[in-house]
């Protein structure tokens, strides 16, 4: 009787994890109202938390774009204070209305997506798809490993975009970092808050842009949320991977003497 060998590749219709040497990409269960809420602070947001960077990237220049056109976040900042005269004259209506239909969309798309990607994640789980634990090119070297991600977190916190580089996401790190630059210099935050220990309050005010100022808590806050959660999901692909390892290459041994021992 002859048996046919079946290479297991061939039977994998879903992967959860992609690797290659300057980046992990990987599909994890996400709680459908939390990406949806990230798509709300931020378009583009929840896309990133899904790991599809090419959507997450065209919603995110639409909303800076369309958002610095129409003066949105400065008609808030002002509406915010009181200064609704203000408010109405940063408005640019020609842009404004641009607005609403694709925000909507990407916190309906984002929660639709995570729907359907929680289902692919279940399944792929359970098919136990080969997970490819070191890369190595001219340019970097990858490999699954424990990463602690209060330290991706910590990294976050001092510059945003170094918690990614602490877990080798090289194109998320490089995104991350050129907006924060932007955004820090067009609003003349470091600026201001230098001139506000200084105790100069006034004049630290009225240099800050309220336009590109209003894009900071979101940028700040969410590349310290998805560092860490990242790093946490990273630490579980390592441990699944580590298990079919050992499975493979240790549990059939280890039964096969204990067989011989009861003999």
């Amino acid at each position: 009787m002859s048996f046919i060998k079946v290479d297991q590749t061939m039977l994998e219709r879903r992967k959860i994890h992609h690797s290659v040497s300057y980046h992990d990409n990987l599909i994890t269960y996400r709680h459908p109202w939390v990406v949806a809420w990230w798509s709300a602070a931020l378009p583009g947001f929840g896309h990133f938390m899904l790991c599809k960077f090419v959507t997450g990237f065209i919603l995110f220049i639409w909303e800076i774009t369309v958002n610095v056109n129409a003066g949105i976040n400065a008609a808030l900042m002002y509406s915010m204070i009181g200064e609704m005269e203000k408010a109405i004259e940063v408005i640019n209506p020609n842009w404004l209305l641009l607005y609403p239909s694709v925000y909507v969309y990407g916190i309906w798309d984002s929660y639709r997506r995570t729907v359907e990607m929680n289902g692919q994640y279940v399944l792929a789980y359970r098919e136990n798809s080969s997970i490819t634990p070191f890369k190595i090119s001219a340019l970097e070297i990858n490999f699954l490993d424990r990463r602690q991600p209060w330290i991706s977190a910590i990294c976050s916190i001092l510059a945003p975009g170094l918690g990614y580089l602490y877990i080798n996401r090289i194109p998320s790190a490089v995104f991350t970092i050129i907006w924060w630059i932007v955004i820090i210099y067009f609003s003349n935050f470091y600026e201001a808050l230098l001139h506000t220990m200084l105790g100069d309050i006034s004049y630290a005010l009225s240099i800050l842009n309220p336009q590109w100022f209003l894009f900071i808590p979101s940028i700040y806050v969410f590349s310290i949320y998805d560092s860490y959660a990242y790093t946490v999901d990273l630490n579980k692909v390592f441990e699944k991977e580590q298990a079919n390892y050992l499975k493979r290459n240790y549990q059939n041994n280890a039964i096969e003497k204990l067989a011989k021992l009861k003999k």
